[in-house]
């Protein structure tokens, strides 16, 4: 959530920072195309939480209040739960909110700090590249195939959810990548106070 949405909210306008937030107008103060597609994305894939809070809801009512429990409603919130966790891998990289050993890497001078971060975005560039290359032929079998989960409601989760862990690996590596080129000539220009801490 960008500062202009924050100062809506606790000013009383909490619609207008809903709708602020709801309608990516902060996604123009992103630096680049693929930032603010990524932020529109991961968006759509948190309004999915509503819809399997809602379905869950509506089984608790059907197999509690009525005894006609649903045979589609686990399946669908798995389904809705495992696109969630996938995209959020990707915005938490957007953000800037992976894990990161900070005590360390806030002592670095700007060069070390930059060091580190090429090798952690060559670390997951690697890593992508590896797990798309040793699985894109199974992935590709079980999307061509469109293969079911074997329930009753028989979803096609592994037909869509085993693509979606190679895109959403794909596109951590490219956004680690896009964060290396945005932040690191910044690093690179900050300067550190006595204690070791970011000055400009």
């Amino acid at each position: 959530m960008d500062n202009e949405t924050k100062r809506l909210i606790r000013s009383g306008s909490i619609i207008a920072g809903i709708w602020r937030w709801l309608t990516f107008a902060d996604a123009a103060e992103l630096p680049t195309w693929f930032d603010r597609a990524v932020l529109f994305v991961s968006r759509t894939a948190m309004a999915l939480t509503a819809v399997a809070v809602a379905a869950t809801f509506y089984e608790v009512v059907l197999r509690y209040l009525f005894g006609k429990p649903t045979l589609w409603v686990n399946e669908l919130t798995l389904w809705l739960g495992s696109i969630i966790f996938l995209l959020a891998g990707v915005y938490a990289m957007q953000r800037r909110a992976h894990i990161r050993i900070t005590a360390v890497y806030d002592l670095l001078p700007p060069k070390m700090k930059f060091a580190c971060d090429v090798i952690s975005a060559l670390v997951v560039v690697a890593y992508a590249a590896m797990m798309v290359f040793a699985s894109y032929k199974i992935v590709w079998h079980t999307f061509i195939t469109w293969e079911r989960f074997g329930t009753f409601w028989n979803p096609p989760i592994p037909a869509t959810i085993k693509p979606l862990v190679l895109i959403a690996t794909s596109l951590v590596a490219i956004q680690a990548v896009n964060n290396l080129l945005i932040d690191g000539p910044r690093t690179l220009r900050s300067k550190q106070d006595g204690d070791g801490n970011e000055a400009g």
